[in-house]
């Protein structure tokens, strides 16, 4: 059973998904955000386009332009990209940012507003380049047994099959498509 939030988020103009390039992390807890944008982009008929240490896809959702961008930066520099959407127009309260959450078991997800980066690099990166203050989808990916690990685990293939991730991915472009 999916939850959704009624609250309604029709100020978001970008979505961005977190993780880091190249095909050896394609597959990691830490790129949850690009495989759940590559669903997205992918079920609204988006192309994704290089520019700017970015992939950005334009897509239609709602009768609205959304701009779905895919940080080329690694996790840690991720905030980045905020000076490119700033001349684009689009403010930090205009985005919606998705991201692994080692604190949530695997599959868990949830939607908060501001607060912050909890130990996450990537989001620690967008506050310190803008604010807190933005919509984020925190994907659970589970947590390693030993807390020392956590480096290596959110950058190690899934323990999880190919269909509890994918089951995941559909659960969160769900949650996006009805929040936004």
């Amino acid at each position: 059973m999916v939850k959704i939030h009624t609250k309604n988020f029709s100020n978001i103009q970008a979505i961005v998904g977190l993780g880091n390039p190249g095909p050896a992390f394609a597959f990691t807890p830490h790129n949850i955000g690009f495989l759940i944008l590559d669903r997205l982009c992918s079920v609204h008929n988006g192309t994704w386009i290089e520019k700017l240490n970015m992939l950005m896809a334009e897509i239609q959702l709602r009768d609205r332009e959304i701009l779905l961008i895919k940080p080329q930066t690694f996790m840690n520099n991720s905030g980045e990209i905020l000076k490119h959407l700033q001349r684009r127009g689009i403010e930090i309260e205009n985005i919606f940012v998705i991201h692994d959450e080692i604190d949530y078991p695997f599959g868990k997800i949830n939607l908060k507003e501001g607060g912050s980066a909890r130990g996450h690099n990537g989001l620690r990166s967008i506050i310190e380049h803008g604010s807190d203050n933005f919509l984020r989808l925190r994907c659970g990916v589970g947590r390693p047994d030993n807390p020392e690990d956590v480096g290596n685990f959110v950058t190690q293939p899934f323990r999880e099959s190919q269909d509890q991730v994918n089951e995941l991915v559909e659960k969160a472009v769900t949650i996006i498509e009805k929040t936004i």
